[in-house]
């Protein structure tokens, strides 16, 4: 095996084409038995009753992106999604079809409401939460 500089690697990562690196990521994905996605976080235990009522004035900073409804041009929303998650075309189907569950979790606000803008042009009924 030949032994490669990280800076090498990088250059021959600079030259692949986005269909290349998906497939490069994949691959390393099933070999190292890991996943690429962004980890999930997990919810901070419930603040104490006194506390309670000043977590609730705070302003959420995240969210979670769920389609309700997604409208007559499911065809669209369907690419909407694979361009927002990088999902495969079944994957983003299904992920279309499925209201109970989020497209996208724990997204900054901003990022959230340009996603929902997008998906709503699309046609599609979407909620934050």
């Amino acid at each position: 095996m030949a032994n490669l500089t990280k800076e090498q690697i990088i250059e021959a990562v600079k030259g692949m084409t986005v269909m290349e690196l998906n497939e490069l990521v994949k691959a390393l994905e099933e070999t190292f038995g890991v996943s690429a996605s962004a980890p999930m976080m997990m919810a901070a235990p419930a603040a104490a009753a006194a506390g309670g009522e000043t977590a609730e004035k705070e302003e959420k900073s995240e969210f979670d992106i769920y389609i309700k409804n997604p409208g007559a041009q499911k065809i669209e929303v369907i690419k909407r999604v694979r361009e927002i998650t990088s999902l495969g075309l079944k994957e983003a189907k299904d992920a279309v079809e499925d209201a109970s569950k989020p497209i996208k979790t724990a997204v900054p606000k901003e990022e959230a409401q340009a996603i929902k803008k997008k998906l709503e042009e699309a046609g599609a009924q979407v909620e934050l939460k």
